[in-house]
């Protein structure tokens, strides 16, 4: 999973989101620790249908 400096994220959301749909989750980072991840559609539906299974 690559890493992007929200910085780079804010100006470069079109890129980060081909390479999510692409290559899978992108990882952005504030102040370097960790902060949030772009996931692709579908992967989020099948997370999503996860919490609902007991």
């Amino acid at each position: 999973m690559k890493s992007w400096p929200i910085r780079d994220a804010e100006v470069r959301f079109g890129e980060i989101l081909d390479a999510c749909l692409k290559e899978g989750p992108q990882l952005a980072t504030a102040r370097g620790e960790d902060a949030a991840v772009l996931v692709p559609i579908d992967e989020w539906n099948r997370l999503q249908g996860d919490l609902d299974r007991p």
